[in-house]
């Protein structure tokens, strides 16, 4: 593994562990992966508060939205085969399969699907399927049920039970369940063994995975059951550390080979970082972005002049965020288990500025400020009895962060 920048080192692991502190955030896990080599790979915190035992790099933990990319590149390599095309209509492979309007039923096509453009709104119907014993076929007869709230193909509306209905289309075409495919064609190519594609019962499978987390409500660290949602397993059900995610990383920014080897085809993941729908497009007021979009499982925007990649994955207890610039031959990925902080996403742009060598704006760390008195009121308006957050651990973020990190 090469060696991180002697600038950044020291600091960035003083960084984290202070973030860990002022978050009440029990672990974290951490890899980045830079011209073609790891450069980071390290847990920090713990995986469980009661039992102390540290984080390291092949703790396990939900990486739920983060699926989302991998059934993305499942779906586009099939094309690439020919084995179906992404413009196919869902009808073409479940005839009985309905929408809400019966022309957007004719018309939906697996990119639709893909592409949260249906025309419902965000997380439309998704808090009525997981977690429940609803079947992946129970849930696609009830999306006939959600009335869309915008025009079909042209508004965004993260939809779960969508990316749900892209997957099932595997079986249909090869035979193979979404699961054993992303396994056999992706996660076992790229040697990510460790890496589940089903998660329900990991706690019974795994005897490295972190503890679920929350502090919304009462201000103070609660665990959480796990997540039960393999009925919605293109979405959302794989599970893997950060070792086995440098290896998603180095794949994609190494357009489509595994340690030298061709595993897929560039076109493949050309095909998945193509905007289908646009999310965005002012200029952020926190961000150095300007336009936003949305491909198979995985959102695009400018950042400082450079092509980004990312998408964040929240699971019960567990937040996560990976992303990657291939222009810079730059990749990152933060598993974490307490479901109610910000401090994932601090860091992924903290890092972010970092190896674009450009200041990191106020912006970025007022926003930590904002997260924390939301949370103080959220925490003192639900429970009575909340211990409010600290204010100095906002404004330590906000205020004192390393220079490396923050100049």
């Amino acid at each position: 593994m090469a060696q991180l920048p002697q600038s950044l080192g020291a600091d960035l692991d003083a960084y984290i562990n202070k973030g860990l502190s002022d978050w009440q955030l029990p672990g974290l896990a951490l890899v980045i992966v830079k011209d073609g080599q790891v450069i980071k790979l390290q847990g920090y915190g713990v995986k469980d508060i009661q039992s102390k035992t540290p984080v390291d790099a092949n703790t396990h933990f939900f990486i739920a939205s983060n699926s989302k990319l991998f059934t993305g590149t499942a779906l586009a390599n099939l094309e690439q085969q020919g084995k179906l095309n992404l413009n196919d209509p869902i009808t073409k492979y479940f005839p009985d399969y309905q929408l809400y309007d019966p022309i957007n039923t004719k018309l939906v096509s697996i990119r639709d699907m893909l592409s949260h453009r249906i025309g419902t709104k965000t997380f439309q119907g998704d808090f009525t399927f997981w977690n429940t014993t609803l079947s992946r076929s129970d849930i696609m007869q009830r999306m006939r049920l959600l009335k869309p709230s915008a025009v079909f193909r042209q508004e965004y509306g993260y939809c779960n039970s969508c990316f749900m209905t892209a997957g099932e289309i595997i079986p249909k075409v090869i035979g193979q369940s979404w699961e054993q495919y992303v396994q056999d064609s992706i996660l076992n190519r790229l040697d990510m063994r460790n890496s589940f594609a089903a998660s329900n019962g990991i706690e019974l499978r795994s005897k490295n995975i972190a503890t679920p987390y929350t502090t919304s409500y009462t201000g103070n660290l609660n665990v959480v059951p796990y997540d039960k949602w393999d009925n919605l397993g293109p979405a959302a059900s794989i599970v893997s550390n950060v070792q086995d995610l440098s290896q998603w990383l180095l794949f994609q920014l190494d357009s489509g080979r595994h340690n030298g080897q061709r595993v897929m085809p560039w076109s493949t993941l050309a095909r998945t970082r193509s905007i289908n729908v646009m999310t965005g497009s002012f200029k952020s007021s926190v961000y150095p972005i300007n336009f936003r979009g949305y491909g198979l499982g995985v959102f695009a925007a400018d950042y400082n002049g450079h092509q980004l990649y990312w998408h964040t994955g929240g699971a019960a207890g567990m937040v996560s965020n990976v992303c990657f610039v291939p222009d810079l031959k730059l990749g990152i990925a933060i598993l974490t288990n307490n479901d109610n902080q910000n401090f994932f996403e601090a860091l992924r742009y903290q890092l972010l500025d970092y190896f674009l060598k450009v200041p990191s704006s106020r912006s970025q760390c007022t926003n930590a400020t904002r997260f924390s008195a939301r949370h103080e009121r959220a925490a003192l308006r639900n429970c009575r009895m909340a211990q409010p957050c600290k204010r100095t651990n906002a404004n330590a973020f906000a205020g004192k962060i390393h220079r490396h990190l923050c100049p």
